[in-house]
Order: C-alpha cells, then structure tokens, then sequence
C-alpha cells in the first residue's frame, strides 16, 4: 500500500456507439484496493441492453432529469422500473439485470458513475458485465438447437432470439418507441436523493444493505476545506470530482504523505483503508461524491465535535503533540 500510486486519474472511453458509451478507469489502485468505477453516458433515446455485473455497486446521477432504470432482482420474477435525475443514488446489487435509459427529449446526456466493491469480481478494479442481449449477449453463446429446444421454438425464431440485435452495449432507439414507465411508490423506496452534504448510510438508505456500500457527498465553497478524515472500519473510499476543483492530500503508513495533488471534474481518487484525506477547495469551489466499501461506514473528521484530538485528556494531548497548555487549549476549543 505504501507504495500504491494514488494519483487522480480521468476516465478513458471503453465504448461508444450513437446511443451512448461507457468509460472506465483503468488504474492500479482500483485493483489493489479491490474498488471499481464505471461511467454511462446515454444520449436522448440511448438504451443500455439488459445485463448483469459481477460486482455490486452504486449508480450517482450526474447529469440528466428523464432517467429510467428497469431491474430484475435475484430469486425474483418482477422488473421494477425506477425513475432518476441527478442527484439521485441507485443501489444495484450484484447479479441483478438491468437496463437503461435516456427518455428525454432534451439534448442532454444521461451521465451516471458506478462506484462499488469488486473483491468477488473476475478482475479486482474491473466490473465484468454480462449481457442478455446484443452481439455479446450469453444467449448467442449457445448453438441454435440449445435455444430452440429450451425455450421451444424453432430454429428461425432462435437465430432472431440470438442474432436480431446487432448492437453491443449502448444502442439507440428509434422516435416513438414505447417504453415501461416509472412506478413512483417503488422509486421512492429504492431510489436516495442526495444534492446536500452528508453521508448516506443503510441508517438513512435502508437499500444499500443490499450493496455493502455507502455513499458521501460534500460540497465546499471557494477556498473552503474538509478537514482531515478517516474510516475506522477496514474500509476504502473512492472519491469522484463532480463539480469545480481544487487540491487533495492524503497521508498513510508511517505519516507519510502518499498524495498532493490538483483535481478538477472528472477525477477519481482511491483512499487506502484507514489513509486520512483532506480536500481544498479552489477558486470555484469543489463537489465530491464518495463510496465507503461498509453500508455502515464510519468516517472519523479530526476537527468534528466527536474528534479523537478533542476526546483526548489535555495532558495526554500535550505530551503527544509536545506542546504547551496554551496551544492544546486553543486546539481543542478550535475543534467543534
């Protein structure tokens, strides 16, 4: 881990077709850290294919106000179809099918990020997909007898089954076509706005039991930092430059410092279990959106009214840091 290369990385386009695309990092700390991050990119009317990941994870609308999700649960035989706009958190546990799209008829694109846990994966730091449609579908793994006698059709109709769709990931649908609509009721329980700063647990989400994880957003104003912080459970943070910039530091094994670095939009940083990070913000402010690896996660602020500096005894904090009465009574007070 000390010698793990924390630099803020973009993205890199993996796919792109007239629907849309999909973007990934491709980065040795995701993969050391057992973490993986993912971005769609639907254009009006894009349609991600039904699939399957190896890995669970949580889906951040970035950007676009007509999202629609349909999902297919584990052991269950109902699709739920949700809506989404930013600002909105979707779980999306491992195994579940699902599928995506962009119903606006603006020219907005529907942005959204995946940040999960690939521990169980096929390739640590990598989510694998798995198609039920398309060039890459399963279904056309499978020779034409197999598909015929299972689902007992004919030959033909298992060739249209299995060869019909010509696209690959992220397709676009043609003006007029109808899709599944919203369930709001089913929304609302599956779906977390998130547009102010805190952290979102399975306490506030029941949902992200389901997924393990837990999601943190922050917004500084210019010039403004978030002071040093820390989770105390075994878990890493990912975090994701959503809007303005500014400088991030983290300090790990034996208090050295493992990264000093500018962000702007788009960056992804990967914070080590029990790494502490600090966040600056520029002269625009910064925006970051975070996934801790517990549902349950506990971040531990160094200048928050529960910090450990300020639970300590003066003299224990005097002898520790070397200081004298004065300065530790002017720490502590400045800790709130």
């Amino acid at each position: 881990m000390a010698e793990m290369d924390l630099t803020p990385k973009l993205a890199a386009v993996e796919f792109e077709g007239d629907g849309g695309g999909y973007h990934i990092w491709s980065v040795p700390a995701l993969g050391k850290a057992k973490v993986g991050a993912g971005k769609l990119v639907l254009k009006p009317s894009g349609f991600a294919l039904p699939h399957y990941a190896d890995s669970a994870k949580l889906g951040y609308v970035l950007q676009g106000e007509d999202g629609v999700v349909g999902m297919v649960f584990p052991n269950t035989s109902e699709e739920v179809v949700l809506k989404l706009k930013k600002g909105d958190v979707i779980p999306v546990p491992v195994g579940a099918v699902s599928w995506w799209f962009n119903n606006g008829d603006s020219p907005d694109d529907l942005v959204i990020i995946f940040l999960g846990d690939t521990t169980k994966a096929y390739t640590p730091g990598r989510f694998t997909y798995f198609l039920i449609a398309g060039t890459q579908s399963l279904l056309g793994g499978f020779s034409t007898d197999f598909i015929s006698k299972s689902f007992n059709i004919s030959k033909d109709e298992a060739d249209e089954v299995t060869k019909n769709q010509s696209g690959v990931l992220v397709v676009k649908l043609e003006h007029g076509m109808t899709m599944p609509k919203p369930n709001e009721l089913v929304t609302k329980k599956l779906v977390h706005q998130l547009t102010v700063s805190a952290t979102l647990t399975e306490k506030e989400f029941h949902f992200l039991n389901q997924v393990g994880l837990s999601a943190n957003l922050l917004k500084l104003e210019p010039y403004a930092i978030s002071s040093p912080t820390y989770t105390t459970d075994s878990t890493v943070q990912m975090i994701y430059v959503v809007g303005g910039g500014g400088r991030v530091q983290i300090a790990g094994l034996n208090g050295q410092r493992v990264l000093d670095a500018e962000v702007t939009v788009g960056h992804l940083i990967v914070v080590p279990r029990f790494f502490m990070v600090a966040k600056l913000a520029g002269e625009k402010g910064m925006e970051c959106f975070s996934v801790i690896t517990s549902s349950q996660a506990v971040l531990e602020d160094l200048t928050d009214k529960t910090s450990v500096l300020r639970a300590l005894s003066p003299e224990v904090l005097q002898i520790s840091l070397n200081i004298n009465p004065q300065l530790q009574t002017l720490l502590q007070s400045n800790i709130n």
